[in-house]
């Protein structure tokens, strides 16, 4: 790691907001400085401007290569991981940058973050140190090391395997992830009270829950109704996997997060309602999705379903903060492009497929709508196995 010279720091403020491309080619320009490394501290800081205010706002934080970046979690999704757990010891196995370690030492007493490649370990500790985190201690070793020479317990270990392979392909089953969680199990129950595990978004819930056991509590996190992550809270004496606690949280910048809690048992037990679309109909937010809360999410706010698989809900009047889309419903319609094109008058429209065997693309490409405007087209399925259109705007 090589801390910067007054003039190179001088260099990246100046062209924070400069192509990184155009740069290169005026390197010419500045034959004292090593304008390559610069410009990768500027690629890393224009891609942390938002994931990562706190770290791109200070001029004296240095960066690792782009991919690490890109990799670590944003500062919403590590705040939310904080906001859940809390104690005196909490061992961070992959720290990688350190955004989860940093606002895991805003909860526990003692936090310690272990990254196996040494310069991006030293990279964090030196950030660490212009951050304020006294409570806590950075080491360069592996997962793997650190816990065969480890003799205390600590309250929570956290583990975010990498989901990188050889050929730089993302990975998302437990046992291809780096650490294998699986193989290293036993030896993080006996090293700590509960451990903290985030998996890929495309990792199946019900497939993590029968290979791991023992798990506690899940949580679905979305961003901006993208799922960023899934997390599991693993201790002994957990319930069974159908009554261990799920939540759905979509974060929302400037705005209240949405959130849905539930259990297998209590989804599975819920008697829907269906109906044809009524005025108003709504989309779920992507982590319920995930999580799997279609039958509690009907329930919970009185609406009713459209179609067991379709994972659409409607109601006579506005349900107000369901946690998701809200839009009128303005017609109903056949698959048929005449009939469509009479609520198009620009030819433009958002469209959803849910539960319908056709693609977007297939639909844009057959019926010639384009993207765009205020008309949302829903291609579903009803309660009567009928392929039907619903034509919407946002209510």
């Amino acid at each position: 790691m090589r801390i910067f010279t007054p003039e190179e720091k001088q260099f990246i403020q100046e062209h924070l907001h400069h192509a990184p491309a155009t740069l290169m080619l005026q390197a010419k320009r500045y034959p004292q400085l090593p304008v390559l490394e610069l410009v990768q501290q500027i690629q890393a800081r224009q891609k942390a401007t938002h994931k990562l205010p706190t770290w791109a706002q200070n001029p004296d934080i240095i960066f690792p290569v782009t991919l690490s970046v890109e990799q670590s979690s944003s500062e919403a999704t590590a705040a939310f991981k904080a906001s859940v757990i809390s104690g005196d010891l909490l061992i961070d196995l992959t720290g990688g940058f350190g955004v989860d370690s940093l606002y895991f030492a805003k909860r526990f007493k003692q936090v310690v973050h272990l990254e196996q490649n040494k310069e991006l370990q030293q990279i964090a500790a030196h950030n660490f140190k212009l951050l304020g985190a006294d409570n806590l201690q950075s080491i360069n070793t592996t997962a793997e090391d650190f816990l065969e020479s480890y003799t205390g317990k600590a309250d929570i270990i956290y583990l975010d395997p990498a989901r990188r392979g050889n050929r730089d392909e993302k990975l998302h089953l437990l046992q291809d992830c780096e650490p294998d969680v699986l193989h290293l199990l036993p030896l993080l129950l006996q090293k700590s009270k509960a451990i903290l595990l985030k998996t890929s978004p495309m990792l199946d819930i019900e497939q993590a829950l029968e290979q791991l056991g023992q798990v506690y509590q899940i949580w679905v996190v979305a961003v901006q109704n993208e799922v960023k992550e899934v997390l599991y809270l693993l201790q002994p004496n957990a319930p069974a996997p159908a009554e261990a606690a799920r939540t759905a949280t979509n974060l929302l910048s400037g705005a209240a997060s949405q959130s849905i809690s539930f259990t297998r048992t209590a989804e599975d037990a819920a008697v829907p309602n269906y109906s044809d679309p009524l005025q108003f109909v709504y989309e779920p937010n992507a982590a319920i999705l995930k999580a799997g809360a279609f039958r509690t999410t009907g329930q919970r706010y009185g609406m009713s379903k459209l179609h067991p698989n379709s994972h659409l809900y409607t109601s006579a009047m506005l349900v107000p903060d369901f946690p998701g889309r809200s839009f009128r419903c303005l017609a109903v319609c056949r698959y048929n492009k005449k009939e469509l094109m009479r609520h198009l008058p620009t030819k433009k429209a958002n469209i959803t497929v849910r539960n319908f065997p056709e693609s977007v693309a297939e639909i844009r490409r057959k019926t010639g709508i384009k993207e765009g405007g205020d008309i949302y087209l829903f291609f579903t399925t009803d309660m009567h196995q009928k392929p039907v259109v619903l034509v919407c705007q946002k209510a």
